[in-house]
């Protein structure tokens, strides 16, 4: 009973309770024992609590019945798929036991078996993300100390991180560290076991058309709308088991895929060969925004043998994308894509109708450029442009080491002029056909011309492509924001620049 001194919570005002409830939920502190308190903190409670929830596959054999209730809340699933923890003998191990083992592979398939029959029974409601990471928790205890494993986080807010993959083994001076720092570079077998295929060699099915048999017998999940695949899973996805995974969600509008460059060329090649099928797939779905980008590691490039030090993308990966973007609202195609290939491969009759934001990368910027060369891509872009009534912006980029360039074109309102921006760290000059083409473009839109802004960047900045892509601020994610404060810090340890625990703990308070 409420007295003079303890007066009711339904007499504050509605704004006062509303910011009350906004405080304990980003607290940190565990909110369940709050439920009790009244009708309206349990909902409010059960509505946080839900939104994100994380699986392992332990979880997931109750996860049916413990979410029957409140599945309507759920918009966010962390499918964290845990492998076998291993020892140091199994660290860098030889030929003979390479690659991600048949007890993992099958730990794979019965988490996917199990949370498909559990998402298939739910009724489409609004919007639900599907992230799903593949690791061992020991991963970060032998050769890549530097490795972290947490959910996506939306808005700038932070999820609970796995903790116990935070933490060095007590041996620091092994592995190739010696007082916090990398002294020596993982072996090759050290590279595959982390690296490995999912449901490759030791997979629990002799060929793809015996893996695709097995998906087929899977229910579709119609609730899904989002799938994220972000870089800290190191372990690759072969693009043909992408194609029957995404088959299985009708309702997917968008995919989001960060996968790791192959350490050889010809495996490249395969990758790339199965990547244009996938895309393909891509075509005949109602996805509406497609963020790809493929990430690679100077460091790693040096360490190991025979990889190739630069990607070289391919004119059939870029016209296989740019086909598969025709109906998208939203694209952004990093590494894997060069814009040059990308406009090149655009025939006369396409158009973007529902496109508003485009962003891609390109080798050919950059500061020993041929000058005609930027004129020529930045020409093709204008060409393209003119095929996308709906656009607002278009952002072309690239960067490394001592280097980052933006170009940006932006719609703008009113009749107002639209903006070029261009931002580098050198100074480049726009000629006069590309000025024109790109005036074209804004009467096309609309807008009363154009106005170009400059915007010097100092090279000493840019240490790594994460550099480049923070000190560039594009309009919208290219990667997913926790992804690049992982490479930046990854690279920051690498090279020497942090310690291990300096490197962790700048992590764990950014």
């Amino acid at each position: 009973m409420s007295t003079a001194s303890s007066p009711s919570w339904t007499y504050l005002p509605a704004e006062i309770r509303a910011l009350v409830l906004e405080f304990l939920s980003k607290d940190g502190c565990s909110l369940a024992g709050f439920a009790t308190v009244s009708r309206e903190w349990q909902t409010f409670i059960e509505k946080h609590t839900f939104a994100r929830i994380t699986l392992t596959p332990f979880r997931l054999a109750d996860f049916g019945p413990m979410i029957h209730r409140n599945q309507a809340l759920v918009r966010y699933i962390w499918l964290c798929l845990e492998l076998e923890k291993y020892d140091c003998t199994k660290c860098d191990p030889d030929n003979e036991i390479l690659g991600i083992s048949f007890a993992d592979n099958l730990r794979v398939i019965t988490a996917f078996t199990k949370l498909f029959r559990t998402l298939s029974t739910w009724k489409p409601s609004g919007s639900l993300v599907l992230d799903i990471s593949v690791h061992s928790p020991t991963d970060p205890l032998h050769w890549f100390r530097y490795l972290t494993f947490e959910p996506d986080a939306a808005s700038g807010v932070r999820g609970p991180r796995r903790s116990s993959e935070l933490s060095p083994l007590p041996r620091l001076n092994s592995h190739g560290w010696i007082g916090g720092r990398r002294a020596s570079a993982p072996n090759v077998f050290a590279f595959q076991k982390v690296f490995a295929e999912i449901l490759g060699e030791k997979k629990p099915f002799d060929n793809d058309q015996q893996e695709e048999q097995w998906w087929q017998k899977l229910p579709v999940v119609p609730a899904v709308t989002a799938v994220l695949l972000r870089q800290q899973t190191r372990r690759r996805w072969k693009p043909t088991t992408l194609k029957y995974m995404l088959a299985h969600f009708p309702r997917l509008e968008d995919f989001h895929y960060e996968p790791w460059m192959e350490w050889y060329d010809f495996r490249q090649k395969l990758t790339d060969r199965d990547f244009i099928s996938l895309s393909e797939s891509l075509t005949f779905r109602q996805l509406r925004k497609l963020v790809l980008f493929e990430i690679f590691n100077p460091q790693y490039l040096l360490d190991f043998a025979g990889c190739d030090p630069l990607r070289i993308s391919t004119s059939e990966v870029s016209r296989a994308v740019a086909e598969a973007s025709l109906e998208l609202e939203h694209l952004s195609a990093s590494i894997m894509v060069d814009a040059s290939y990308f406009f090149q491969a655009r025939e006369p009759s396409w158009t973007w109708p529902n496109l508003t934001w485009l962003a891609m990368t390109s080798r050919l910027l950059g500061p020993g450029a041929c000058p005609a060369g930027i004129d020529a891509i930045l020409i093709a872009a204008s060409a393209a442009a003119m095929k996308m009534p709906n656009l607002q912006v278009m952002e072309l980029w690239n960067g490394q080491k001592g280097m980052a360039i933006l170009f940006r074109y932006q719609k703008a309102e009113g009749g107002q002029p639209a903006v070029i921006t261009r931002k580098a760290t050198w100074e480049f000059v726009l000629g006069p056909a590309v000025i024109g083409a790109w005036e074209h473009v804004a009467r096309e839109h609309r807008c009363s011309g154009c106005v170009v802004i400059t915007e010097l960047i100092d090279a000493g900045l840019i240490q790594s492509l994460g550099d480049a892509i923070h000190h560039l601020k594009l309009s919208n994610p290219v990667i997913r924001p926790i992804s690049l404060r992982q490479i930046r810090i990854e690279h920051g340890i690498q090279t020497g620049v942090h310690t291990l625990t300096e490197g962790l703990a700048s992590f764990a308070s950014e």
